[in-house]
């Protein structure tokens, strides 16, 4: 099993404490977002859990802790962006606070097991493509030797954020735009020692040197892990995404990132709600169980090929 830590909200960030007596404990609940009175008891032991997978802009709370994750295989997604807090109100200084917190995740667990995550990408009047080169080379010159690579997206609006890319006055690139912009942050990313993936996006980069990318990727996780595994594609998730099937333990409208272009969170008040009702000793993350739920054992198991 692939553990998602976490599509729906940065746990790394905001629950780790959560998270890591999860791993204590060895289980967590997952509440069903589609069906709400509907719980998944899923094992977490090293037993099961081929590689965690995860998502975060500010890891920092972890950093100190990465020992308790000795038994497992792990690597990080990690957005860093140029945008400031009109667009992400609650990451901090990016060049004095997350720059620094990259470059020690990367020297604690290696280059290759931090991906940089630039996206996604949104045009306004303020966040041409101009500004847009101009932070992705300041960022990708100081990760120079701490990231191997780095996945990109253009973003989709959705109905949740639909008034939010208004506001900003969000557009778009013709083709020809986007193509040259692609190409130019390819060019930035090779001069740092940095391939470039795309995230879920219908339009081929290929000629931008820029690969369909997939973050819960097969190839890295063999790498990572040391062995082969016995996985499909994510029928959960778009058609365009090239992610491996995984098991996602993350709670919708519980990030406290606040960003704009989030489709994960409905608002602010269903995210204060909801963060009301985080314990950290509690085995589902911002939630109670009560007499309606319906707790059920999901099966998982380990995906490892074995050898005959």
């Amino acid at each position: 099993m692939i553990l998602s830590v976490s599509r729906r909200t940065d746990i790394p960030c905001y629950y780790s404490e959560w998270f890591f007596n999860r791993i204590k404990e060895g289980f967590v609940y997952v509440r069903n977002p589609m069906n709400e009175h509907q719980v998944s008891k899923i094992d977490i032991t090293p037993e099961v859990v081929d590689c965690i997978v995860f998502w975060s802009k500010n890891p920092q709370p972890m950093l100190t802790r990465l020992e308790e994750l000795k038994d497992y295989d792990y690597y990080f997604q990690f957005t860093l962006t140029g945008y400031g807090k009109d667009v992400e109100c609650n990451i901090p200084h990016k060049k004095e606070k997350m720059l620094p917190i990259f470059q020690e995740l990367s020297r604690k667990i290696g280059s290759k097991k931090v991906i940089w995550r630039y996206d996604p990408i949104i045009f306004t009047k303020k966040y041409t493509p101009e500004y847009h080169l101009n932070a992705f080379e300041q960022i990708a010159t100081a990760l120079n030797g701490y990231t191997q690579k780095c996945v990109i997206s253009f973003v989709d609006t959705y109905a949740k954020t639909k008034k939010n890319m208004q506001l900003l006055g969000a557009y778009d690139l013709s083709k020809s735009e986007l193509m040259a912009f692609a190409k130019r942050l390819s060019e930035i990313a090779g001069q740092n020692q940095m391939t470039v993936g795309s995230c879920a996006e219908n339009i081929d980069l290929v000629a931008c040197d820029i690969v369909h990318n997939s973050c819960i990727d097969k190839a890295l996780i063999e790498d990572v892990i040391g062995c082969r595994l016995k996985v499909q594609k994510d029928k959960n998730q778009r058609s365009e995404c090239g992610c491996m099937e995984s098991v996602e333990i993350g709670t919708y409208n519980t990030c406290k990132n606040g960003c704009k272009y989030c489709y994960a969170n409905y608002s602010e008040e269903s995210v204060r709600k909801n963060c009301s009702k985080y314990d950290s000793k509690s085995p589902i993350l911002c939630g109670v169980l009560d007499e309606k739920d319906k707790i059920t054992e999901r099966k998982v198991k380990s995906l490892k090929e074995r050898m005959p």
